[in-house]
């Protein structure tokens, strides 16, 4: 079992008995190690305690910070602003593939695709010429299946495998935010009708630690009436984590499903807000 497996378990027993508060001997006891051993751990995880990062799972927060990260990516859109102004967050340049290259499958592009580690468990990244091009999680012995998922997506490229260049490339990725201000810039490529791609660049601009819903996300595109249209973008999303579709939840506040598991999803999101809170206590 890896690091993020015990994580996650743990994430499943607070969602499950968060009302009971439970202690750090009963979490220890879930992760299947002692407390020092699993505090430790956690802590190194997640940069605040396993009692800190359980008011980061609650529903009243997460209502908290919908609220007001509405605001925020209203006012981030409206100004325009691009991913390389963003305190504490990746710069992305975020480009779509030209008719040419969706219509050719890719043909003639060497995309280097390799497994790596992250702090949400194994994922698969894949580099075309112009970028980043494929990002997801994988679960145990997944493997095979996401790199079937990659080929068909870009069906006429020869891919090479390279673990090496992809463990270098998680490790600019799940820097967590605030760990230092300037980071590594990243340009991606992704295959997507219009509307997608403006979705995916609208979340470019919403902020590590903040949550915006379907309907907030539509209406700051001009479209009120297309959150199910949003959603379905979010759903399409090539590169995980890098585009935060995570940071979508709905308008209640309830965090919802997600692409690559909701346990996941929740992850990401006290990550973020942990992180995130250090930074700003660090400023």
């Amino acid at each position: 079992m890896n690091e993020y497996e015990r994580i996650a378990r743990v994430i499943r027993h607070l969602e499950a008995f968060h009302a009971e508060q439970p202690d750090l001997a009963t979490l220890a006891k879930v992760a299947g190690m002692s407390p020092f051993h699993f505090h430790r751990l956690f802590s190194a995880w997640a940069g605040i305690t396993p009692k800190d990062f359980l008011q980061c799972l609650t529903l009243a927060h997460a209502k908290d910070l919908l609220q007001k990260g509405a605001s925020v990516l209203d006012a981030a859109l409206t100004a325009g602003l691009s991913g390389s102004g963003r305190l504490h967050d990746l710069c992305l340049t975020l480009e779509a593939a030209t008719p040419g290259e969706v219509k050719s499958g890719g043909l003639g592009w060497k995309i280097t695709a390799g497994f790596a580690d992250s702090p949400f468990g194994q994922c698969l990244i894949g580099e075309s010429p112009r970028g980043l091009c494929h990002l997801s999680f994988i679960d145990t012995g997944d493997g095979v299946a996401a790199l079937g998922a990659l080929r068909a997506h870009w069906p006429r490229a020869r891919l090479q495998r390279d673990d090496a260049a992809a463990e270098r490339l998680a490790g600019a990725i799940f820097e967590p935010p605030g760990d230092r201000p300037a980071r590594p810039a990243l340009r991606a490529c992704v295959k997507g009708a219009v509307f997608q791609v403006r979705v995916w660049q609208a979340l470019l601009q919403v902020p590590p630690g903040t949550l915006v819903s379907y309907g907030r996300l539509a209406a700051a595109l001009g479209n009120p009436a297309a959150a199910r249209a949003v959603g379905t973008a979010v759903g399409h999303n090539p590169l995980a984590y890098l585009i935060p579709c995570h940071r979508v939840i709905r308008e209640t506040g309830v965090i919802g499903d997600y692409r690559w598991g909701a346990v996941r999803k929740r992850a990401m999101v006290a990550w973020e807000c942990a992180a995130s809170s250090n930074a700003a206590d660090i400023d």
